[in-house]
Parts: C-alpha cells; structure tokens; sequence
C-alpha cells in the first residue's frame, strides 16, 4: 500500500523568492553612464518565475515558474496575459532551462529515476511544440543539465556528469562540458573536463563558467571544430574575465562581441548583470544603474541581442503575488499522499490536526508559532527567536515542546527542553495574535546542550538528543516533571558518535533517529536508526544499498519522522545528488536535500520532491481532519509581507 496522509515541510528561500524575468533595451549608449535605462515585466507576478530565454521568434520568453506546485515550463508574450504551458513530462515534478527552437522546447526533467543512488535524476529532452512529441537527448545513465542551444537549433552544449557518480560537490560541481548535435545526441564531445553554465555564440564558440585556480568565478571560452572538438587541444579554454570579482551565468550576444554575466563585487553584497565588451575587455553595468539594492540572476539575450532579459524579485509593491503563505500547496508523486509547504521551520500537528505549532527563522521571525492548518490564521507563543523545534503533545491540546538556547553550539553548551503550556480557547482571533503561555524548563542547566524533543503517543514521556556526557545521545525524561523535579533521565543510547532528531512511532513501539555510529569519524554521514523505547532490538535502516555497501555508506539521512500508521518513514536525504547548479541560485546549504519516503525495512523507497532547493524538518498526519489543497488554493493568501529576503550562496566570498 502506498504511503497515505499530509506530510508538511520546509524549502528554504522558496517562499521568499518571488522572482519575475525582466528585460532592458540594450542601447548604443549603454556606456554611457547617463544613460537611462527602463525595465520591462516580462511575467504576471504570479508565483516565482525564473531561468528564461528568449523564443527565435517574435517577442515572447520561455520560462520555469511553480505556479502549479512544481517546477514547469511556459510561454509568454506579456505580463498582461496568462502564459501557455509549454509541451514537458505531466508526471515531472522538476523542469529548467527551457529553449525554444525551430518548432522545438528544449529543457531538463528529472522524472527518469537512475539505476543507482548518488546520481543525478537530470537529463535534457526536446519536445516539438505541434505535436508534444518527446524525445531524450541524453543517453541513458548519463545525466545532464544547464543545457544551451546553438542559434540553428542545431547544436547542443551541457554541463554533465556523465556516466560518473555524484561525488558530494555542490559548490562547484565537478561536471564536464559537452556538446553534441540534436539530430545525434549518442555522439558527444567532452570540450571542458571543468566547468558549467555553457552559452554559444554562433555555431562554433562556446562561453562557460568555473571557479579559476585563483579561487574566482570566472568565464572561459572554447572554439570548436567542425568534428566539435576543442580547436586548441583537449581540455583547451580561455579565461576571459579577470581576477578580481565574480563572473557567472554568461549568456553570450549573436555577433560574438559581448557577453552578458552574473557578478559579484567586492564591496557589494548584491548580484548584479554586467555586460562584459570582448572586444574592449571592460565591464558595463546594466541593473545596478536600475536596482542597486536586489539581486539578479541568470541573463539571456534576445535573437538580435536587442534585449538582455534577468530574473529578479519583483518588488514589494509590484503587482502580482506580495504575500508569503503561511502553507502552499506542492504537487505530490504520490496519490494518496498530500504535500505542503510551510512558511516556518520543523513543524508538529496537534493533537486533533486542526493547527500546526513551528518554529521561525531563528534570527528575527518568532521563535514559537502556531498556524491554523488550513494556512488562514497564525499566532506567536514565543516571540524571542531562540527557540527551536517543536513537538506537540499527541494528549494534551495545550503544550507544546521545544528547546531555547544556541542549539548549534557544543555538546556542552546550554540548551534547554521547554514545556509550553497555553488555553488552547486562546487560539482564535485575529492574525499574530499572541498567545500567552507558561514555560517549565525539563532539563539542568548544567546538562549541555538539549534538544529535539519528541513525544511518546502516551503523553508521558520525552525522547531527546543530548550532550551531557561530552557526546550527543538519546534520554527519556518525564514530560511532565522533568528532571528538574526529580524525575531523573533514563540514557537510551550510548557512545562516542552523535545519535540525533528522535521521532516516536505513532503505535508506541519504535523510536527512529539519526546517527552516524557507523562512521564517528565522519560529520557529514547519517543513517537511520530504529530502536524500542526500552532501549532494545536496535537496527539500521539501510536505504541506499545493503549494509556494507559503499552507497549505503554515504547516506545523509536526517530529519526522519514517523507516517501515521507506523509502516512508513519521511525523512531528508542525498540520495539524488544535484538536480541544478547552485551557484545560479540563491543560498542553499544543502541544495541536494530532498525528501524521500520508505517502509521500516528500507524497501519502497520513494522520492517526494524533485528541485533544486533545500527541502527538510517534514512532519505526517492523516488526512483526518486536515484541510484538502483545494481549500488552500481558494481566496487570497494569508501570510507575510512578500519582501524578497533571501541570502546569495553564503560559500562564495570575495575575500579571495
């Protein structure tokens, strides 16, 4: 049987995004500095909308946006108009980069699952616009993205893995560049073993990126043969940029003569489109003259290079979407399994499902919230933002768990478990209201670093990470007395490793969590636990591979929660690499997060969402009392001021 219910999670930065694509004349006057310069919305406002090119006709782009709960492809002509969908995979929860030429949509999916874990599910395929007719460009155990179409329609350029395994980088990923014909995907050439991001000008020059030995991003160029091969040897590229700021993203002009590039400056915390002149080797600014205080991303050039397009934040007070839910709507693999976004962080139902208690940001949003589950009212328990996550008592509609204090510290440093204690009559009104509450300490001061609290369906007992004994394990407390009232801490695990994120089976039976005992020497390996709350018949749930394997030994499998019957888990996982480069996105600290769901043995493992975003802290409930989606998608949202508060890659840093 298939998994069942509402699972409930977090993307990070996705909510506050709101991107639209933008386009600016690129006059003969552009160095001058006096110039003016007047944006054009490209897109309605709806939604985040990104990653576009210009069609190779007329006046309209092609475009990613998560307007229906997923990442899929559109056209459009004027922000005035709906767009169309362009022709895809309606079972794909992931599409990018589209290109439209000669009748064609080319584009990345990751629907195809790899034959084994640690690969990218991404490949490039065509689809003929007339017919919907779809085809696969890269050969199968390959996987393939950020694809770029040479004007003709006739040449094809990516940045790959190959037929390699997904090695852990996301920060510069470690991928090949190649090209090929359309009408010969199967023959490929390798033109770069470094780099991402390819552009063409004309038929035969190709522009990407890659971080240069001198630790700045940079573009480089490669000319090609006739046989597409590197004109200056294997492996033959030249920097074009310099040191000292830099460069992505490049989208190159029709003539040859300009790029157009993503920078990052020294002495600006913002990314901004620069066109680079080959021919004169300088820089001329084009949205910092407009938008000095936003980020850009990602240029493209229309056909005759008239226009540069961008995606950018719309703006607070642009028209279209100004609101960030309190929950959305995503789009779920699973029939029977219901997915939604929250605008919070490591979410807990109540008891009955009506409301969902979450955490803030943990820097400026409250630091304890509850939300009513079908995302139209919100309240503040906690307004200091150091508390974090949260477990809502499966008994008692009017306590809540958490822990304040610096939970990313030491294993000694102070953190607290928390007893939240409120009416729950309180939980109505308004929007923000504040809740009043009681709060009852459950741990020493004296006991290091606590955290994680998980409920026993019973209400009686607490299961939690911490690091008393100078290394961080499992205890159970009272939840009601703690051990501040004498009631002592019974140890569930023990040793010299880091045994975390606890959960409680529903049925009482098992406890699950996070552990990297079969590797203490690693911090970045975690696999699943299962345990009896007595302490016995402990067991790993193997996922990758079978125990012993080398996959199942890369495993970062955190955040694991229960599904409402017991038979299932959902937790985070690296188990499908990268599916877009990073460095064209805003900050993600794990971009390669994303949820998958399995029985306790392992087996049925299925992949829940598919992007390129950070996606974690789910929690499950059955369908019960829970609203439908269509509930959440009528009538305007409820949420926070839209405000385009987001950070870029916190790994890139001038100070080279």
């Amino acid at each position: 049987m298939e998994p069942q219910g509402t699972i409930v999670f977090t993307t990070v930065g996705l909510p506050h995004y709101g991107f639209d694509v933008f386009s600016v004349t690129v006059s003969p006057d552009l160095d001058d500095p006096a110039a003016q310069l007047t944006e054009r919305r490209r897109t309605d406002g709806t939604s985040v909308n990104f990653n576009a090119q210009f069609v190779d006709e007329g006046d309209s782009i092609a475009f990613v946006s998560e307007r229906t709960g997923s990442a899929r492809l559109f056209r459009s002509s004027s922000r005035d108009r709906a767009p169309v969908p362009l022709p895809a995979f309606s079972d794909s929860l992931f599409h990018d980069r589209p290109t439209v030429r000669n009748g064609r949509v080319f584009f990345v999916s990751a629907h195809e699952r790899p034959s084994e874990p640690f690969r990218s599910w991404c490949a490039v395929y065509s689809a003929r616009l007339d017919s919907g007719e779809t085809a696969r460009l890269t050969p199968p155990g390959f996987a393939d993205m950020s694809p770029a179409v040479s004007r003709s329609g006739e040449l094809v350029a990516v940045a790959s893995y190959g037929s390699a395994p997904w090695k852990g980088d996301f920060h510069e990923l470690a991928t090949e560049v190649v090209v090929f014909r359309a009408s010969d995907p199967s023959r490929r050439s390798v033109i770069c073993s470094g780099g991402g991001w390819p552009a063409w000008a004309g038929e035969s020059t190709l522009f990407f990126h890659r971080k240069a030995n001198d630790g700045w991003w940079s573009i480089f160029r490669s000319d090609l043969t006739a046989e597409l091969e590197n004109a200056g040897g294997p492996d033959a590229a030249r920097r074009i940029t310099p040191a000292g700021l830099h460069a992505f993203t490049p989208a190159a002009a029709h003539d040859g003569k300009r790029i157009a590039v993503a920078t990052r400056r020294k002495g600006s915390s913002y990314r901004q489109i620069e066109i680079f002149d080959l021919e004169s080797d300088k820089f001329l600014p084009v949205t910092e003259r407009i938008n000095p205080s936003l980020h850009h991303y990602n240029p493209f050039f229309s056909p005759d290079s008239g226009h540069l397009g961008y995606h950018r934040f719309r703006g607070e007070f642009a028209p279209g979407d100004s609101i960030v839910p309190h929950l959305q709507p995503v789009r779920s693999p699973v029939s029977g399994l219901r997915m939604q976004r929250l605008h919070g962080t490591f979410p807990s139902f109540s008891p009955g499902g009506r409301f969902i208690t979450m955490n803030g940001d943990f820097l400026t949003s409250p630091g304890l919230m509850v939300i009513r589950s079908d995302g139209f009212k919100r309240w503040t328990l906690l307004k200091e933002p150091s508390a974090f996550y949260t477990a809502w008592s499966p008994t008692e509609n009017g306590v809540i768990f958490t822990s304040i204090g610096p939970i990313f510290d030491s294993a000694k440093a102070t953190v607290q478990i928390a007893r939240v204690t409120f009416d729950p009559a309180d939980l109505d009104g308004g929007r923000d209201e504040e809740v009043k509450t009681e709060m009852k300490v459950l741990t020493r001061a004296d006991a290091g670093n606590n955290a994680f609290a998980a409920c026993s369906p019973d209400g009686r007992y607490l299961v939690f990470r911490s690091g008393r004994s100078g290394h961080k394990n499992l205890y159970i407390v009272d939840a009601v007395e703690g051990e501040t009232s004498g009631g002592g801490v019974r140890r569930l695990t023990e040793g010299e490793w880091i045994d975390t994120m606890p959960v409680w089976s529903p049925d009482g039976e098992l406890i699950a969590f996070s552990s990297n005992r079969h590797d203490p020497s690693n911090p970045d390996v975690f696999g699943i636990y299962l345990v009896r709350p007595d302490g016995t018949g402990l067991r790993r749930v193997h996922v990758a591979g079978p125990p012993g394997s080398a996959e199942v030994g890369r495993e970062r499998l955190n955040h694991v929660c229960f599904s409402p019957d017991s038979r299932w888990l959902v937790f985070t996982a690296n188990l499908g690499a990268v599916t877009a480069e990073p460095v064209s996105l805003p900050n993600h600290f794990q971009p390669y997060g994303d949820l998958y769901a399995c029985r306790l043995d392992g087996t049925g493992l299925t992949r829940l969402t598919y992007n390129g975003y950070e996606n974690g802290t789910p929690t499950w409930y059955s369908a019960g009392d829970v609203p439908s989606l269509g509930s959440l998608s009528l009538g305007p949202h409820v949420g926070e001021k839209l405000r385009g508060q987001f950070d870029e890659p916190l790994w890139i840093t001038c100070d080279v």
